[in-house]
């Protein structure tokens, strides 16, 4: 009995000793709770994007960086067309995609022209806040607009660096280009108008993929292009200068669910330390690992966000 007795006091001493922490300064402290996840560690964001190869490899870009920041992201790229990116993005099908200032200006709210950056920004920004319940994160320097693009040959032999100087000697001059550029707002329609009316020797329309390979063949002078086509870096075109500043800025931009951000603010963060890396010389380059060297979208956006220390 003396040894149980004094068996229960020793247990209950040691409990107490060890509920006031008096245990050896080698005794390990007790693991931490771990932290709760944030909210955007946990969220699913669909990221879309139209039909051709910058926004291939735009929303890859989005999405990888998305990833990288905790997101799970569901892919829903080559939606088709302007019409049926906004029907999604409008219907919650997908919570963003890249989209261009100009093609929301013009196409989508259907607003006047205007080739000031920061306006079309703001009017972009205002009218989808206001009528679609949507907003514009931070554009991109690269300029996707409509241009004109000659040989670098031909345009030295014939002395011409602006749009003014294609127009001086239009009447000697073929142009190619799909048939819609004769009927756009910014089109040839457009060109007269900021330009004076002038008539071309020809206007060859070609299906878009067959614009360059016409231009390199010699079967005509002058090329309708966009911006950061990745043709116009691999054959060494250059762009005539538009003086008059007809054409509106095409400045991409993620155009995203107003909700879907307020739910994970950190969307915004992620893809705005993306944005200002994104110039017409970049994309151009890009564009053509894709075009041009056949590789594939994903491979090239991964590349490229690694290189930029956006990927660890």
């Amino acid at each position: 009995m003396k040894r149980v007795y004094l068996g229960s006091v020793l247990v209950v001493v040691l409990l107490f000793v060890a509920a006031c922490g008096g245990g050896s300064a080698s005794t390990p402290a007790a693991p931490a709770a771990p932290a709760a996840p944030a909210a955007s560690e946990s969220a699913t964001i669909s990221v879309g994007s139209k039909d051709f190869i910058e926004q291939f490899i735009l929303g890859e870009m989005y999405a990888l960086a998305l990833e990288n920041a905790g997101f799970t992201v569901n892919r829903k790229l080559n939606l088709g067309g302007t019409d049926v990116a906004q029907v999604a993005l409008e219907s919650g099908e997908i919570d963003l995609y890249p989209e261009y200032t100009g093609t929301g200006l013009l196409t989508v709210l259907k607003l006047p022209v205007s080739n000031d950056r920061d306006e079309v920004l703001q009017l972009v920004k205002a009218g989808y806040e206001e009528q679609f319940n949507l907003t514009w994160l931070d554009p991109a320097p690269m300029n996707n607009t409509q241009a004109l693009a000659m040989t670098r040959v031909r345009a030295e032999e014939l002395g011409i660096v602006t749009i003014s100087d294609m127009v001086a000697q239009a009447s000697d001059l073929i142009m190619v280009g799909p048939a819609e550029f004769q009927e756009r707002e910014d089109g040839l329609p457009g060109l007269r108008a900021g330009y004076g009316d002038f008539t071309l020797r020809e206007y060859k329309a070609v299906d878009p993929g067959l614009r360059y390979r016409a231009l390199v063949d010699g079967e005509g002078d002058v090329t309708v292009a966009f911006g950061t086509d990745g043709e116009i870096a691999a054959l060494d075109l250059v762009l005539l200068e538009d003086d008059q500043n007809l054409f509106p800025p095409y400045q991409v931009a993620p155009v995203v669910r107003m909700d879907t951000l307020a739910a994970n603010p950190q969307i915004a963060d992620v893809l705005n330390a993306l944005a200002p890396l994104l110039d017409d010389a970049t994309m151009q380059r890009l564009n053509n690992e894709v075009s041009g060297n056949q590789r594939e979208p994903a491979d090239v956006a991964r590349e490229f966000l690694t290189e930029q220390g956006l990927l660890q």
